[in-house]
């Protein structure tokens, strides 16, 4: 599964490629401006302003929000103390130990019945695992135990048998500090017992992707959608503690409230959980609001979504050229959706989203609470899937991507057109794709971006229903610079004789409607 959103940035860049549009004066200038483009995206998102990969730059944490507009601007007053509260709500304890941490993994080899991931295989499921404990700085994977089970959602997960042999692995091998038991939840219980038993901490997958999260989230939605879904974590804890020194829902009333000790913490984690909400549906609100200057402007979208670690960020700056966009080889790296301006083979502005990338067997409370911001994934005019053609459970990874995104309830059109695109060719000699318009490429070497940019424009311009004109307009008239700012200008065929030109353009109805309206006949 997955989870996503929030953060644009400027950092992009176009295409520096000569082309010849078969015109016989020469090309005019590159127009509109990428910079307008995602001028368009900032504000009102708490968008980073800095370049660079992943949305670290200044103001990453969304300080000073602005939509542009009056439409969207708040109070001076209001907003500093909805900054406040939101930093308040975001200060939490740490989930995982600092410092180096030397893992035993425990895999549950589920043989059969509802707990088995459907058509997944130990060995994958493994690797993936291993890739979520190397994310984290400093921690490392010493041992490897895959166990079979049939019953993963027992208390202690294994049989008595089985649970004495681990807790003897264990206990004897002092460099394991920690164990990641690769379940998606433990319960409280669990987790006690299983630590009484091995002498160490043991993490389920919900608590290391949790923690991922909040290493990589960057901007203030991010961070909120994360504090949102620790919410069942921390509930979890909290049931816990009735086990530490008597303190539960027995206790005697605190200062005369006529509440115990955990009904209080109870509200007062039912009131961060309304808190949050709330915080999130202002940004919400404020994301709808720039989706509606984006289709007033008109620029393009494409969502490039994928398995996480994929290719995706890697793809866009291939195809963008921005020499600032750094991806990562691992899980995760991309968790704010970020926004990168480009050209089309046609001069068309477009606007590449980069997302999150899904992975399988997320916690439900996870994709809960991240969803909601992949309404910009519905709200764009085309999809890419990037997907790891070197990877041994490619097809795998593609039906787990395909299945997150009709869990969105994408308009029809929306997903019946989206790209797919095979990456790291490079790694799998002879590669040949089998879907329907699918484009192989090696994003890292290039391979295949040009096929990919052809295909890209014929999709985009058949889902805005743009179509290429060619206009004749007066040499001395406003009409050619009002079309390089609301068009795509290719080409331009001037005749000085006739003091007219023949300007070849990529327009949307709309802005041609516009143009007759201000320059008929």
């Amino acid at each position: 599964m997955w989870a996503v959103r929030a953060a644009v940035r400027p950092g992009f860049w176009l295409f520096r490629v000569a082309r010849d549009c078969g015109a016989p004066r020469a090309a005019p200038p590159l127009s509109p401006c990428p910079e307008r483009a995602l001028a368009a995206f900032r504000g009102g998102l708490g968008c980073p302003e800095g370049r660079g990969g992943g949305g670290r730059g200044p103001g990453a944490d969304g300080r000073r929000s602005r939509t542009g507009g009056k439409e969207g601007e708040e109070e001076p007053e209001a907003a500093e103390e909805e900054e406040e509260e939101e930093e308040e709500l975001l200060r939490r304890d740490p989930l995982l130990p600092a410092g180096t941490q030397r893992v035993c993994l425990v895999h549950p080899d589920v043989k059969c019945g509802p707990g088995k991931p459907p058509g997944t295989r130990a060995e994958w499921q493994v690797v993936e695992a291993q890739a979520l404990v190397h994310t984290l700085d400093g921690w490392s994977v010493v041992d490897t135990v895959v166990v079979p089970t049939k019953t993963p959602d027992r208390k202690l997960v294994f049989g008595r048998g089985t649970l004495e042999r681990l807790t003897e692995k264990i206990r004897g091998s002092p460099e394991i500090t920690a164990v990641f038991l690769n379940v998606e939840r433990m319960a409280a219980p669990t987790k006690k017992e299983l630590e009484a038993a091995w002498g160490v901490q043991v993490f389920d997958r919900f608590t290391v992707v949790l923690h991922i999260f909040r290493c990589n989230a960057r901007t203030k939605e991010a961070r909120l959608q994360v504090a949102l879904a620790e919410l069942p974590l921390l509930r979890s804890h909290l049931k816990n503690v009735t086990h530490l020194g008597g303190r539960g829902r027995d206790s005697r009333h605190i200062m005369g409230s006529g509440e115990s000790f955990m009904q209080v913490q109870e509200r007062l984690l039912k009131d961060k959980e309304a808190k949050i909400r709330k915080a999130l549906d202002r940004l919400r609100r404020k994301r709808l609001l720039l989706g509606q200057q984006r289709r007033r402007r008109e620029f393009p979208v494409v969502s490039v979504v994928g398995y996480t670690n994929c290719g995706k960020t890697t793809l866009i700056k291939a195809l963008t050229g921005d020499a600032a966009i750094q991806p990562r080889d691992q899980l995760f790296a991309t968790l704010d959706v970020t926004a990168h301006a480009g050209w089309l083979p046609s001069r068309l502005t477009v606007i590449y989203m980069d997302t999150i990338g899904f992975l399988s067997q997320l916690p439900h409370s996870l994709v809960e609470s991240f969803s909601a911001t992949l309404e910009d994934v519905g709200h764009s005019d085309l999809i890419v899937h990037v997907r790891d053609v070197s990877h041994p459970e490619t097809e795998l990874q593609k039906a787990s991507v395909l299945s997150a995104l009709r869990t969105l309830q994408l308009p029809r059109p929306l997903l019946h057109c989206m790209v797919e695109v095979p990456n790291k060719v490079d790694l799998v000699p002879g590669y040949i794709p089998t879907e329907p318009g699918a484009v192989a490429v090696s994003a890292l070497l290039g391979l295949g971006l040009e096929k990919l940019k052809a295909r890209l424009e014929e999709a985009v311009l058949r889902a805005t229903g743009r179509r290429v004109l060619t206009l004749r307009v007066g040499l001395a008239g406003p009409q050619l610079s009002w079309l390089h700012q609301e068009a795509a200008v290719q080409a331009v065929d001037v005749r000085p004789e006739a003091g007219v030109a023949d300007v070849k353009v990529i327009i949307s109805d709309s802005a041609y409607g516009r143009f007759r309206k201000l320059f008929p006949g």
